[in-house]
């Protein structure tokens, strides 16, 4: 939805055109500005400068490093660092807020054996890697937590270092800020094609909707949700498309005594405190790609699904009252619900940045830096974010990942 006049960009040329200027779009353009090794040229188009319906407008701000692969793990461990020392990250401006990681951790619970196992290997790798998870029996859940109903749990994996949410559109705003300050362009406008080269290995210029083309020598897919159509301007399929899921802020007759952490239950409806209230949020039972400008909300998810598994779960919220709800979209991979990275295998100064399935926001800082490394040395230094490349799909080798909510 584009809600300004479109703009012509200011150069007929750049070094890198990025398409889409929400969250990883600005996480790319500003780690590229940091990278002293990087020294070309920056356009940033988006279509809505709003960001109104982007996924980053709808997120939840969510950190975990509960989940079953290193490489997941310690991207969001270098993500956790990045959010407790945003403002040196930042260049200590002293304009730039600092940020709080409220660790109240994932709770997450398993109702059978074969989960419980699943849970504890994973809680085996994600200690050996530094993180703070531990499996707790039913018996240990229920002295730290005593309002749950535990009828049907075996055992949970929890940790409350490094764990739980934070505020992820501070960190947004201040990236493209900061790359705007630093040179980079950003374009109120559209990409609506792209030209490659004679054999196909290169996209040589993008066209905006405006009519005006430019070249470019690295092209960036950060379009969220509508990467697929953005890929198919090179010529490219690419697994993703949109998901709805719903949020839910409510209020609670019966306040809980203590924090509660962010609680994934075995039906896939997960909540948590949210300051003075509580928030939640589900998948719908019957999940299709939706229409890329369908925000529209199914209340009967809250009446019939959340709701109802919220008060079964802690019966101190038999009694709520829902104080506001949305409809975001995932940029769902429905290849293996991870993120996706790296070059076309073909196209190869095309750059994924897309398919993160609900994971993003956390994993922005890693996967920003990463791509800025790739476009500026041709390789990941920091952290090899290479088994999330574009390759794997090539090759129809799914990354696997057993913790995916």
């Amino acid at each position: 939805m584009i809600t300004a006049a479109l703009q012509s960009p200011r150069q007929s040329t750049y070094d890198v055109v990025i398409v889409g200027g929400a969250m990883y779009g600005s996480s790319v353009a500003w780690f590229l500005t940091d990278n002293p090794d990087f020294t070309g040229s920056v356009l940033v188009v988006e279509r809505d400068p709003t960001y109104e319906f982007t996924s980053t407008a709808h997120t939840n701000s969510c950190m975990r490093q509960q989940f079953s692969n290193e490489v997941n793990i310690r991207v969001s461990q270098f993500a956790a660092q990045f959010v407790k020392n945003f403002r040196q990250f930042m260049g200590n401006d002293e304009r730039v807020p600092r940020l709080a990681l409220n660790s109240f951790g994932y709770m997450y619970l398993a109702d059978t054996e074969e989960f419980a196992r699943t849970l504890q290997e994973s809680q085996a790798l994600q200690q050996q890697l530094g993180a703070g998870t531990k499996f707790m029996t039913r018996d240990e859940i229920k002295r730290d937590y005593p309002f749950y109903f535990l009828g049907d749990i075996i055992g949970a994996n929890h940790n409350r270092v490094d764990e739980g949410y934070f505020d992820g559109n501070t960190l947004f705003d201040w990236w493209k800020r900061s790359a705007r300050e630093r040179g980079v362009e950003y374009l109120t406008n559209e990409v609506v094609s792209m030209t490659r080269n004679a054999n196909g290995t290169r996209v040589e210029s993008v066209t905006l909707k405006n009519g005006d083309t430019v070249s470019c020598g690295i092209v960036v897919n950060a379009s969220g949700p509508r990467a697929i159509l953005t890929a198919r301007m090179a010529g490219i399929e690419i697994p993703v498309e949109p998901r709805k899921r719903y949020t839910y802020i409510f209020d609670a007759e019966q306040p809980l005594d203590r924090d509660l952490p962010l609680t994934i239950d075995p039906s896939g409806v997960h909540m948590r405190t949210d300051g003075q209230y509580y928030l939640a949020g589900c998948p719908p039972d019957v999940d299709p790609a939706v229409d890329y400008d369908d925000f529209v909300q199914d209340h009967s998810i809250w009446e019939e699904k959340a709701w109802p598994i919220i008060a079964r779960r802690i019966p101190q919220f038999e009694a709520v009252k829902l104080i506001n709800s949305w409809a975001g979209h995932y940029a769902y991979n429905t290849f293996d619900q991870n993120a996706i990275l790296g070059p076309h295998t073909q196209v190869g100064n095309f750059l994924f940045v897309n398919g993160f399935s609900g994971h993003g926001f956390q994993q922005s800082p890693a996967l920003g830096r990463g791509t800025a490394e790739l476009i500026t040395y041709g390789e990941y230094r920091a952290l090899d974010l290479s088994p999330f490349n574009f390759e794997r799909i090539a090759k129809n080798e799914k990354f696997e990942e057993k913790a995916v909510i």
